[in-house]
């Protein structure tokens, strides 16, 4: 299982996972939060990972979608939070 890769470029974050990438707008986001819930609170929200097998579930809110990062890095959240600040 191929894991989630998370970078920064100019203005945004690049959030890549297998054959996908999501670029979300830094002046976008309003706030990166831990989910413990399984499968997310946001119903709406883009789901990004296997929701199986993974212990993490990273919230990114923005201003017109929100993102649910599933994955087993427990850093993930701190590097994202780095990147908006």
């Amino acid at each position: 299982m191929i894991g989630i890769k998370v970078k920064e470029s100019n203005e945004n974050i690049i959030v890549s996972w297998q054959l996908s990438k999501v670029e979300i707008p830094k002046n976008e986001t309003i706030e990166v939060i831990s989910d413990e819930t399984y499968g997310g609170e946001e119903q709406t929200a883009m789901r990004i990972g296997y929701p199986y097998a993974t212990t993490e579930r990273v919230v990114i809110k923005t201003s017109k979608q929100n993102y649910i990062l599933f994955t087993n890095d427990t850093s993930i959240k701190n590097k994202i939070d780095r990147m908006i600040k």
